[in-house]
């Protein structure tokens, strides 16, 4: 009955959702849909149910232009002009509008800012589905600091940060990621420069009391936090935080929010503030995708009677960069997977230094575990140590927030270096002038893979992105990744490199199997371990094994592989390999990491039926098996390999007949 509802709600859509397509860069097609509830809202969300895709439901080329297309693409492009200044005929505070246009340089507004701002001025809930790099920050920031001022119009005088308290928080900006939360906030900072509204943020890996100090000392008028710690903050009598005047409430990254398992968390912290009959407040989710959990979510969070969704995502735009060049590297050994990384560097800072008109090489290499982010740390640590390498950084679940917010923020600043990262940076972080984005095996999902490369490319400027991809993982990727613009690359001559052939090494091999003797052993041994116990497909985890041994005694040096559990073996299904079952003394060591992938929480599976009401909330599910056309991937946590994903094959069929060659990489 519901499918049935949401094909015939397709011919009324088509009909009162007239859509807008532009050309912008190589002809990347944007369409935007703004649909307030006029209508009945449950017709009304039914109408809106054949734009809300998922993010990754659709990596095809855009469909081929007519002339007529063009010219109206070129006509609605002028359009979206609207200048940030516009705002002020509708009552945005000249102290707003002045850090933006003039402390900022913004002028003009992007999409999602002129779509998302206008209806969220008027004080409607807003639910908004935009991808990452597209503006969405201010988009939402602005409207929830100017509903503030309406409330209390003093705090547009510098002189109110005096007054500020602890107790009388009037804005809360919830975040997955502690990095993004802190991003949040320095941006909420730079507009609220010319006011008296104060900023804090609360994440969690911070020392609890130094926070509370401060904000007990300056007062806090807008909370950027993490959901876990908002709720310690707020159910902590003695903290003297709390918001009985709240004004606004945004909840950003929302689909990833409820990924990482925060979903009874946002309950809770829910119950903690004033109730609706008490104080009204506004509500903003912003989602790149509208799965099951998210509307959920929406449906506990938002006004059913005044509320409006903004897609920012038409049916045909591409969801990966169109002028990102997205190179795929079949790695054929697990030996040869730093050696090829490292080689990739070394020619793209040459390439970069030869050539003046490309931008100083600056690149994120995403690795799927802590154990192995740490360890590629510890190698470029070591690689600039001798004065072969470029300044490096590295952030993972293994270090102390003030040392991943350090790293973060010196990477921000350099003009040429790398970042080692975990996927805590893979979702709305904003690093300048990112040319590359490496990808070392394959990603746990779909959507994984095009938030990483979000990272690079980002306002209309060039980038590359890598996927360095170990054979054994390449009948996973092929199903997880069919459809995106893959293009098979040769280029990297360590990358197949058989050190059983008896040919001279290539200086990248040798250079690479210099650095281990110099990595700490724990960090070695954690990240054999992890890599072998988190190959969950069976068949292939004999050559797994065997090719991690292999990478232990051809490429450390070592006589024999780091000693396992064989209990652990024996429950994952390992007892027959070739494991090292000698006597282990640590059992601490030998667990692998959770954090890095799902921020210390349990990836949340619950709840995934479809529900059948008339609610205005269920015109936004779409057919739950476009969530990702290779599913969500397994559960394993980390390492080169990843858990196998029963519909990666059957689902990402349908979009390979639209590839832009990106099946010829397989």
């Amino acid at each position: 009955m519901f499918r049935q509802g949401l094909r015939a709600s397709a011919g009324l859509a088509r009909r009162v959702l007239p859509r807008a397509a532009v050309t912008l860069g190589r002809q990347q097609r944007i369409a935007t849909q703004s649909i307030r509830p006029s209508m009945p809202v449950a017709q009304s969300w039914n109408a809106v149910s054949h734009i809300a895709r998922f993010y990754s439901s659709d990596a095809a080329a855009p469909a081929a232009e007519t002339a007529t297309e063009q010219q109206d693409a070129r006509k609605l492009a002028d359009d979206w002009t609207k200048q940030f200044a516009s705002l002020a005929d509708m009552g945005v505070n000249e102290t707003l509008l002045r850090a933006i246009t003039k402390d900022l340089g913004y002028q003009t507004m992007s999409p999602v800012q002129e779509k998302t701002i206008a209806p969220a001025l008027k004080g409607t809930d807003i639910v908004a589905q935009a991808k990452t790099g597209t503006g969405k920050t201010i988009a939402f920031l602005l409207p929830l600091l100017q509903r503030m001022i309406n409330e209390d119009p003093t705090l547009a005088t510098r002189s109110a940060k005096y007054q500020a308290r602890s107790n009388d928080i009037r804005g809360i900006v919830l975040s997955p990621t502690r990095e993004l939360a802190e991003q949040i906030a320095e941006e909420a900072r730079r507009l609220t420069r010319h006011t008296g509204l104060v900023v804090q943020s609360a994440v969690g890996g911070t020392m609890k009391n130094q926070m509370l100090y401060k904000t007990r000392r300056e007062g806090c008028h807008l909370l950027v936090a993490t959901p876990g710690r908002l709720h310690d903050l707020l159910s902590d009598e003695r903290s003297g935080l709390a918001a009985p005047n709240l004004a606004a409430m945004v909840l950003d990254e929302a689909d990833r929010m409820l990924d990482v398992g925060f979903e009874r968390e946002l309950k809770a912290i829910i119950d903690l503030l004033p109730r609706p009959d008490e104080k009204v407040r506004q509500t903003m989710l912003v989602s790149a995708t509208i799965p099951d959990s998210v509307i959920r979510l929406t449906r506990s969070m938002v006004r059913a009677d005044d509320f409006e969704f903004v897609q920012t995502i038409s049916e045909s735009d591409s969801l990966t960069h169109d002028h990102v060049n997205q190179n795929l590297v079949v790695v054929s050994h697990m030996n040869n997977v730093f050696p090829a990384l490292f080689e990739l560097i070394d020619k793209a800072i040459a390439d970069a230094k030869a050539n003046p008109d490309k931008s100083p090489f600056k690149g994120i290499v995403y690795l799927n575990t802590t154990a192995m982010t740490q360890l590629a740390g510890e190698m470029g640590f070591a690689k600039n140590r001798d004065r072969t390498f470029i300044r490096n950084f590295a952030i993972h679940s293994g270090l102390t927030q003030s040392a991943r917010t350090r790293a973060a923020e010196n990477f921000r600043k350099s003009e040429s270096g790398i970042l080692f990262s975990s996927d805590v940076t893979a979702r709305g972080m904003d690093f300048p002038d990112v040319t590359h984005v490496i990808q070392i095996d394959c990603p746990r999902d779909r959507e994984t893979y095009i938030h990483r490369l979000g990272r690079t490319a980002r306002q209309q400027k060039d980038g590359e992105g890598w996927l360095l991809l170990p054979a054994m993982s390449r009948s996973r990727a092929r199903g997880l990744l069919r459809g995106l613009p893959l293009q098979p690359n040769t280029s990297l001559e360590s990358a197949t490199f058989d050190v059983a052939s008896g040919d001279a090494e290539p200086e990248a091999v040798t250079a690479t199997k210099q650095l281990y003797p110099r990595m700490p052993s724990k960090v070695l041994e954690e990240a054999y371990r992890v890599s072998i116990f988190s190959s969950t497909e069976k068949h292939a985890r004999d050559d797994m094994v065997v090719q991690m041994n292999e990478w232990v005694t051809q490429g450390w040096g070592w006589q024999s592989p780091p000693t396992v559990s064989k209990m652990r073996a024996d429950r994952a299904g390992f007892g027959r390999t070739d494991l090292n079952f000698g006597t282990e003394q640590s059992s601490s060591s030998d667990s692998p990491r959770r954090s890095d992938r799902f921020g210390g929480r349990d990836f949340d599976r619950n709840d995934r039926n479809n529900r059948r009401s008339s609610d205005p909330f269920d015109g936004m599910r779409t057919d739950a098996r476009r969530d990702s056309p290779g599913g969500r991937g397994g559960s394993s946590r980390g390492g080169f390999r990843r858990g196998s994903d029963r519909n990666s094959g059957r689902n990402s069929d349908r979009n390979s007949d639209r590839s832009r060659g990106g099946e010829s990489a397989w």
